[in-house]
């Protein structure tokens, strides 16, 4: 029988949280595939394959030693997903682009994840640990950095001139050109979630600037995935994930690429059809 472990941060919240790979392994038992929550670099798991799940935007090396002892890692070599790393609209202090920026956290989803496991580490040791407080310091106590809070919601200025020289002097955030899709009245956000040789690929729909799972208004699934994006995922050695995209002028614009994609807010009738046609992907890594 084949067995899966599955690599999480010691202090994840791995089978509480609405993670697509949590929805994708309830699928395996069905077809006789074991798997393991493995939480941390000290646990240990005898498993044919691993896969690298650890919330964060860079994982740290003890993580990924830790990874490299199992015979095939899925992700093992996807150690960065910041946006300096992934994003090709960043702006430097200094550069000139006509039209408007967008002002976003350096940190996946915005430094979030990182958040929330120091505060469990912080909960478990009843003090700072080192993690906690190197993440505390560097990812952003929004308490202590209140220009940050303002910045958290992806705020849209009209040109790079506007941009706050707060912003600029903060390593924790970038700049990017704005390049939103329109169809109509809308704007619009394509995903593509894959595992191996599985994927489900839509376009998204929202009156809003940022689209969001909460304010996505109606959706189409898109079949064949533009040779640029799959180029994109060669380049960044992503295994499984969501990329998320628009086409603009006739290019692909990457907006973000996450290891760890959330479901956000779609009900089980909606998302565990999908669960089970990516769960047939880990067939590639067998």
């Amino acid at each position: 029988m084949v067995s899966i472990a599955i690599l999480v941060h010691r202090h994840d919240a791995f089978q509480r949280l609405n993670y697509w790979l949590r929805a994708i392994a309830e699928s395996w038992r069905d077809s006789g595939i074991e798997f393991r929550i493995v939480y941390g670099p000290q646990a240990r798991a005898d498993a044919d394959l691993a896969i690298l799940h650890v919330d964060m935007t860079t994982v740290p090396d003890a993580y990924l030693d830790h990874a490299s002892r199992y015979p095939r890692v899925i992700n093992g070599h996807v150690h960065d997903i910041s946006k300096r790393r992934i994003s090709a609209q960043l702006l430097r202090r200094g550069d000139t682009h006509d039209g408007p920026v967008i002002i976003k956290m350096n940190r996946n989803a915005g430094g979030g994840p990182e958040r929330i496991l120091a505060k469990r580490a912080l909960l478990r040791a009843g003090s700072f640990t080192a993690f906690a407080r190197e993440v505390w310091l560097m990812a952003g106590h929004w308490q202590r950095h209140g220009s940050r809070r303002a910045f958290r919601n992806y705020p849209i200025f009209a040109s790079v001139g506007e941009v706050p020289e707060s912003v600029w002097n903060d390593p924790e955030m970038v700049v990017e050109r704005f390049l939103p899709e329109r169809r109509g009245e809308f704007y619009c956000v394509r995903t593509w979630l894959f595992l191996g040789d599985r994927d489900r690929h839509a376009i998204f729909f929202s009156h809003e600037p940022i689209v969001k799972s909460a304010n996505v208004v109606d959706f189409e699934r898109l079949s064949e995935v533009p040779q640029e994006l799959q180029q994109l995922r060669e380049n960044l050695k992503f295994e499984f994930g969501k990329f998320d995209y628009a086409i603009v002028d006739g290019r692909v614009v990457l907006y973000d690429a996450n290891r760890t994609p959330m479901i956000g807010a779609f009900p089980p009738e909606r998302y565990r059809p999908i669960a089970q046609s990516l769960a047939g992907g880990i067939k590639s890594f067998l």
